[in-house]
């Protein structure tokens, strides 16, 4: 497991935007430029990964004719 797979949602966005930062700032030499680039990568991955897994944990709300909540159904095609 990689230091990346430990990460939360919230974790791995703040550590993509400081990548992100740093990418845009241009003032690293190139293999680093690289090596930045590969984690950018890896943690966009990991944040779609995490968040394929929350949508699938998601329930739709089901109305009743007259709009009233009845109750939940697992969220379907995610």
């Amino acid at each position: 497991m990689s230091d990346i797979d430990a990460l939360s949602f919230e974790e791995a966005m703040k550590a993509l935007e400081e990548v992100v930062g740093k990418l845009e700032h241009g003032d690293v030499p190139l293999d680093e430029s690289i090596k930045l680039y590969e984690r950018g990568a890896k943690l966009k991955e990991h944040c779609a990964k995490l968040l394929k897994e929350a949508e699938a944990r998601v329930e739709k709300i089901t109305l009743n004719a007259d709009g009233a909540p009845k109750g939940t159904t697992p969220a379907e095609g995610l």
